[in-house]
């Protein structure tokens, strides 16, 4: 992650650790038009959020501008697109974005171009009104979404434990300001 934030001109304290166990999982993410390097100014491009499964990238989402696609069809996004990666699929599917704020739902894949170990997906944000291109290496993806839904559901396990915890200290302190007030009172 270092050697990304630096080609990025990120600081990495910039990066959010999701969780620990069972896996670690982080994000990064940079705006490229406030980048320093001109080469990484793109118009089109909004934001790039990188994520990180036990250190290893797993997944990149490209949010494309509002105003650079503004009255751009989904089939004008595909045309553009495949210019670079060829002709793509019309899958039925959707992915899931289980840690990002700005994608907190799924979102139906228009278009995918993908080979055995690589998947590239465009979809529309419905909450940010824009296109944005999913990258992600198959194996790690899968590997991290398993992880983040254990960790849920460790979570939800771990929850009435850590209340009922809080509870009790809660009440100890209670204790020792009612024993301490006892003493020192005075009508």
């Amino acid at each position: 992650m270092p050697e990304l934030s630096i080609q990025v001109d990120l600081r990495p304290l910039q990066t959010k650790l999701i969780q620990k166990h069972p896996a670690v999982i982080q994000e990064l993410t940079c705006w490229p038009g406030g980048s320093s390097d001109y080469s990484l100014q793109a118009d089109s491009v909004w934001q790039i959020f990188f994520s990180f499964y036990n250190g290893e990238l797993f997944r990149i989402l490209v949010t494309y501008d509002q105003d650079a696609i503004h009255g751009l069809t989904a089939e004008d996004m595909v045309q553009a697109i495949s210019t670079k990666y060829g002709t793509p699929t019309r899958p039925a599917g959707e992915i899931s974005f289980p840690t990002n704020e700005l994608y907190r739902m799924t979102e139906k894949v228009i278009a995918r171009w993908e080979d055995s170990q690589y998947s590239i997906n465009l979809v529309r944000s419905r909450f940010l009104n824009s296109f944005a291109l999913v990258m992600f290496s198959k194996r790690l993806d899968g590997e991290a979404e398993a992880a983040i839904a254990k960790s849920s559901k460790l979570e939800g396990q771990e929850d009435p434990q850590k209340e009922i915890s809080r509870q009790k200290k809660e009440t100890d302190k209670l204790e020792v300001a009612r024993q301490k007030n006892r003493k020192t009172f005075r009508p």
